[in-house]
């Protein structure tokens, strides 16, 4: 978990930094060919479809919608803020399908988990400052991808038992190609990259399969339990990149809300 989360960090460095040269749409397609070309070899290897009809049932169509809004935004954000505050709101991610999973599946949750998702909702605002000099509607970029990514986690869990995370990282990767595809088709402006900027591409790709990899070897072979914390891993990551590379300096305003979520977090993962 602790690689996968390493990984995604530095997928979303290089998304950054390639963002400024190349149409960050083109990067998304990209890396989603890609992507679906990895797992959809692995399904075959397996002797699975890439894409069964299953992914055609209810909840794995509202698990793309969520896929693609989570991709789109996300990256939207990564590209159009820091590389460190869009990292702290992600991680508010366990707590909103805390918070979803009672109120669509009617899962019973403590009291105590609904503390922890109000003082993460709380460092949540303390990163975007609403009404105050340091606020940017860009920032909320980055809540609209947390609450796709929720979605989707939440939708994951209505999904046909049969499907396997290969086949589920196919469908994964399509819809963040289809979510770039969105982007471009708004933005416009593909082109070819220069030698730099395709090695950057490269690594954006790279990267990411192989933290999905890693992140589904985690799932699979470790108690969700025990390698779930692990994901706050990725903000530590985050803040370090973010320092070295773009000289991000978050302020405290920002560390005492990345923090709380963090906390928050951690307290509603562990609590039974």
């Amino acid at each position: 978990m602790t690689a996968a989360m390493a990984g995604f960090a530095i997928e979303d460095l290089c998304l950054k930094a390639v963002a400024r040269e190349v149409p960050v749409g083109q990067v998304m397609v990209i890396m989603g060919l890609a992507g679906m070309a990895v797992f959809g070899l692995m399904s075959r290897r397996a002797g699975e479809a890439a894409l069964p009809r299953a992914v055609l049932s209810r909840a794995m169509l509202l698990r793309s919608g969520c896929e693609i809004a989570g991709r789109l935004f996300h990256a939207l954000a990564i590209a159009l803020t820091t590389l460190s505050a869009t990292s702290a709101i992600l991680q508010a991610t366990p707590l909103v399908v805390i918070a979803g999973a009672a109120v669509l599946f009617g899962e019973k949750v403590p009291l105590s988990r609904w503390l922890a998702v109000g003082v993460g909702f709380l460092g949540v605002l303390m990163i975007l400052k609403p009404g105050l000099a340091g606020f940017s509607a860009l920032s909320l970029l980055a809540v609209a991808g947390t609450i796709g990514f929720a979605g989707r986690d939440l939708a994951t869990r209505a999904a046909p038992k049969g499907l396997s995370n290969r086949q589920l990282g196919t469908l994964g990767f399509a819809m963040l190609g289809l979510a770039g595809a969105l982007i471009l088709g708004w933005t416009g402006g593909a082109h070819w990259p220069d030698a730099g900027g395709a090695a950057l591409i490269a690594a954006t790709t790279g990267f990411g399969i192989a933290g999905y990899h890693a992140l589904t070897a985690a799932m699979r072979t470790g108690e969700v339990s025990a390698v779930t914390p692990f994901r706050y891993t990725r903000l530590v990551f985050a803040l370090i990149l973010g320092a070295l590379v773009f000289a991000e300096r978050p302020d405290a305003a920002t560390l005492a809300g990345a923090a709380l979520i963090v906390a928050a977090g951690l307290f509603g993962l562990t609590r039974r």
